[in-house]
């Protein structure tokens, strides 16, 4: 998967327009130098997670779990049901990390019309070489307004 790996970030403009409409979220190091990122869309009633990616210098800290529970947060006060998100299924740092944060694989019965054309949209980018997921989280009710 050394082309995924290889895979330049998304360009300045379009994680611009993210964090212009409200949906970009950084995390800084001491020196306030970014060391990770999360940019979501709203897909279907959900918070979908489009990227979010940490710097290896900084892995395994924790910081991409936190990244998620301020989205958690941020979806909640919208009155968004879910998190949801697609990725690969056997990579260690996908789909088992996501669901040791409580996101659970769905079935293709479950998929949303909005997911089920992100997923298109990734195998356009040769992204179904390789066994993929979606996933979702929900939000508990206590946590939505």
């Amino acid at each position: 998967m050394t082309s995924v790996a290889d895979d330049d970030p998304p360009p300045l403009d379009l994680l611009d327009e993210y964090r212009r409409a409200g949906r970009a979220w950084v995390a800084a190091d001491p020196d306030d130098h970014p060391v990770g990122y999360l940019i979501a869309d709203p897909v279907d009633g959900a918070a979908h997670i489009e990227q979010v990616s940490v710097h290896p210098s900084v892995a395994r800290r924790g910081l991409g779990a936190a990244l998620i529970a301020h989205l958690d947060g941020w979806a909640a006060d919208r009155g968004l049901d879910a998190l949801t998100l697609t990725t690969f299924s056997h990579v260690p740092w996908n789909a088992p990390y996501y669901a040791r944060l409580g996101f659970r694989t769905l079935g293709e019965a479950e998929l949303t019309d909005g997911l089920r054309k992100i997923r298109a949209e990734e195998a356009e980018h040769g992204l179904d070489r390789w066994p993929r997921v979606c996933m979702r989280r929900e939000i508990p009710r206590t946590a939505r307004p």
